[in-house]
């Protein structure tokens, strides 16, 4: 058994729940309008949201809220009931290698290593995915060429893409997908999409969008205004 079978033994996470959330830096607004903020919302596991926002609204903040980066916020986020404000150190690594992946807007990759580099060193951690799948997704979004290429020599388009490879490259209930098509085509933000959907369908996932303008056009569940 891999290792990336020995994750998928875990039970899942089915439910994130935000109770009456609201960023510390919005707490004297009287005027905060918004479907998530100091609302009582809930994301199921299988269903795909889109969180649409303008700049300055908390977009990047909720990722980091969900994903446990930042606690400067009140009210209460839940994990199937478990308020996460309660979570150790072990708890987050197990989330954030078993139950949550994330594709970070800036990427967080590393640029003096290739394209494949960059998702090996994730693939090797979780044995998740074949080489072969792998190869396919590269093709399939039109960086096959780039596979030996160092990042810093890739455009920023490119590097998304690669950032979508390396996120789906473990297992996960949600996928933080935070402006995963700012810098690319409609025809790449298209498969992106496909990509993204057909590996949340295979894992029971849900998939969480966020976008400040230009989002992946998917059958989205819900659609949120932060």
């Amino acid at each position: 058994m891999s290792f990336g079978e020995k994750f998928r033994t875990f039970a899942g996470m089915n439910e994130v729940r935000l109770e009456r959330v609201t960023p510390n830096v919005f707490a004297e607004r009287g005027d905060l309008v918004s479907d998530v903020w100091q609302q009582e919302l809930t994301l199921e596991r299988g269903k795909t949201y889109l969180v649409e926002a303008a700049s300055g609204t908390g977009k990047s903040s909720l990722c980091s809220f969900l994903y446990g980066y930042r606690n400067d916020y009140s009210g209460r986020i839940l994990f199937d009931g478990e308020d996460i404000s309660r979570y150790g150190r072990a708890q987050w690594v197990n989330i954030r290698q078993r139950h949550m992946s994330q594709l970070f807007q800036e990427l967080r990759l590393f640029p003096e290593m290739t394209a494949m580099e960059n998702v090996l060193i994730k693939n090797q951690l979780t044995g998740c995915q074949t080489l072969e799948t792998i190869e396919g997704w590269f093709e399939r979004l039109g960086i096959a060429a780039c596979r030996d290429k160092r990042l810093s020599h890739m455009s920023f388009g490119q590097q998304q893409r690669v950032g979508l490879v390396r996120a789906l490259c473990q297992p996960f209930d949600v996928l933080l997908a935070d402006e995963p098509v700012s810098h690319l085509d409609e025809e790449n933000s298209r498969t992106m999409g496909e990509i993204m959907m057909e590996e949340a369908r295979r894992q029971g996932a849900a998939v969480i969008v966020t976008s400040i303008g230009k989002h992946i056009e998917m059958n989205y569940d819900k659609i949120l205004k932060l």
